[in-house]
């Protein structure tokens, strides 16, 4: 039986030719990120601003301004609604009730059931969440700090695994991939939370293990080809990778779209950043990360001066 294959024996693209667009592209997606994150902000959920958060799914889609002023007559606090997942589903939040009384909290919870069910028949109410503030001010200081730590060791990681060039292109790539998640979630508005944040650091683990894959190559080949021009040899061993890294790519792809069609919309926040995560994580290791080698001067000739007999006896095969 004929195995299929998406990436042809013969594949030989010229990558690094494109890098100039590739960096003014990433840096212009950068920018906009970065400046729609900070113009528009992200729509935190509940985890780190805390409060009252109920969700509920009207029959029909409801006006905002009518089930705004429904909840207000409760005299229960300010509350912020917004259409989740689906026109017909409401976020709605409110302040966590000042009483200490554990159950001041389910108290609001059934008023605005009850208040909600006599002007919506038939709406239901598929989860509430409550967070304090003082726990949702620690839950942002340890999702910023679990992205940072992840992205500076793996970054160090490769500092120490092969030469300072592929820490700062490891560093520099995997910035890009969580900046332009961040992007994606301002232009959005989708609810950021603490599954964003895991998906978040997923995206950076598969990103590194992407890039990881063609540096060993680029190094390998680095070890076989001294003489070779850099930009001939980083394009050899992207093309050598590039079947492993588009069947991986493929079928992880897969699986989210599988998810995020049967997975609900609880799940469609964490599943359209992972989508992202692995479309821009294959593209800044092929186009970012590699390309940024040839402008930070690495050379074939820095890697292992001294070659091992095995090494040398490949580049005596591969001069004839």
């Amino acid at each position: 039986m004929r195995h299929l294959k998406l990436v042809p024996d013969n594949t030989n693209i010229g990558f690094t030719a494109l890098r100039n667009w590739a960096f003014a592209l990433t840096a212009l997606l950068t920018v906009l990120s970065i400046g729609i994150t900070a113009y528009r902000g992200l729509n935190l959920g509940v985890d780190f601003v805390g409060g009252l958060m109920i969700e509920a799914k009207f029959p029909a889609k409801p006006q905002l301004d009518a089930v705004r002023g429904t909840v207000d007559r409760l005299n229960v606090g300010e509350a912020s609604l917004q259409q989740f997942g689906d026109p017909n589903t409401v976020s709605i939040r409110l302040p966590i009730p000042q009483s200490t009384d554990e159950g001041a909290t389910n108290k609001v919870v059934n008023q605005v059931k009850a208040a909600l069910n006599a002007t919506n028949p038939g709406v239901q109410f598929t989860r509430y969440d409550t967070v304090s503030g003082k726990v949702s001010g620690e839950l942002i200081k340890n999702g910023i700090a679990a992205v940072l730590i992840a992205v500076f060791l793996i970054a160090l990681f490769s500092w120490f695994r092969y030469e300072w060039q592929f820490g700062v292109s490891t560093f520099v790539a995997i910035g890009h991939d969580v900046l332009m998640t961040l992007g994606f979630f301002a232009l959005t508005q989708l609810e950021f939370d603490l599954n964003i944040v895991a998906a978040v650091l997923t995206i950076i683990g598969y990103s590194i293990n992407d890039k990881i894959v063609i540096d060993d190559r680029i190094r390998e080949n680095m070890r076989k080809y001294r003489q070779m021009d850099m930009r001939a040899l980083i394009d050899l061993s992207v093309n050598e990778t590039l079947p492993r890294t588009v069947m991986t790519s493929l079928t992880v792809l897969l699986a989210l779209t599988a998810l995020l069609v049967f997975g609900g919309h609880v799940l469609r926040g964490f599943t359209a950043a992972m989508m992202l995560g692995i479309v821009v994580g294959t593209y800044s290791s092929i186009y970012v990360s590699s390309s940024m080698l040839i402008a930070l001067g690495l050379k074939p000739q820095q890697m292992d001066r001294k070659p091992s007999a095995a090494v040398a006896d490949a580049e005596r095969v591969t001069r004839r």
